[in-house]
């Protein structure tokens, strides 16, 4: 056994974020008033208008506060609709927080790493009532010696 320690990111890792993602921002739309044939199409928008502000977080062109609190206001703007931003911010980190699907053969995978004596731990980015949130609703839970986040930690990985 050359390592004792293992370190593994969460989300797409051993949680399946796309589709933890996909039912919150189904259960987020439903809920907003969407109709449920409008969905994929305002799905359509958000995904890669996200990912784009992800990036602009990256290379400090805005703060994550900044991201999390407009995100879906310029979503429903998109499409001619004035919400609360913030408001809908939180609903759809309560939605994600209770998403725990994970990856084919995660369960599987670290039940065999314990077998064999690693301590595990989990290293994950992201907003610690959410990562823990899925983490309870997940099976995997109970495999970790620890679970690192770097809201918790002060630091993103790889740092």
């Amino acid at each position: 056994m050359p390592y004792k320690f293992l370190l593994f990111d969460l989300d797409h890792t051993l949680l399946d974020f796309d589709r933890a993602e996909d039912l919150a921002l189904t259960f987020l739309l439903e809920e907003a008033g969407v109709a449920s044939q409008e969905i994929k199409v305002y799905k359509d928008h958000y995904i890669p208008m996200n990912r784009a502000m992800w990036e602009d977080l990256n290379h400090g062109l805005i703060t994550k506060p900044e991201l999390l609190r407009t995100r879906f206001s310029r979503l429903f703007e998109h499409f001619g609709k004035e919400v609360d931003g913030s408001f809908l911010a939180g609903r759809y980190q309560h939605f994600l927080s209770q998403q725990g699907q994970e990856l084919p053969q995660a369960h599987a995978f670290l039940a065999d790493v314990k077998d064999r004596g690693h301590k595990i731990y989990a290293a994950t980015n992201g907003v610690s009532f959410i990562q823990r949130g899925r983490l309870q609703a997940s099976s995997i839970l109970p495999f970790f010696d620890d679970v690192f986040i770097s809201d918790e930690v002060g630091a993103h990985k790889p740092s």
